[in-house]
């Protein structure tokens, strides 16, 4: 896995609340696709576009991405990279203020 350096500028986002139909997960989780602004220049860019899709769980007043990955809108190809620990830090808060938006 690549790792790398982005300025990530989130433009938009789709959230859905996800169901746990049998009531063996605690917490509640959303499922949030990012849109990010990539600059021509990173090795990620894509004219298509590039989101992340991020499963993001709330329980006990506490918030936590529990999964993520890139991918390029349009295709849906995953893309094999993480983000920095700032990055994935701004999308945690980012999900957190986006919750029920």
């Amino acid at each position: 896995i690549l790792q790398r350096m982005i300025s990530l500028n989130i433009t938009g986002h789709t959230v859905e609340t996800l169901v746990d139909p049998f009531g063996l997960l605690s917490g509640d989780r959303y499922e949030f696709f990012l849109e990010v602004d990539v600059e021509e220049e990173d090795e990620l860019y894509s004219d298509k576009g590039i989101g992340i899709r991020v499963l993001f769980v709330v329980e006990d007043n506490r918030s936590k991405i529990s999964n993520y990955h890139l991918y390029e809108r349009g295709s849906d190809k995953v893309l094999d990279f993480e983000l920095e620990a700032d990055e994935e830090l701004l999308v945690l808060n980012y999900c957190k203020e986006n919750i029920g938006h």
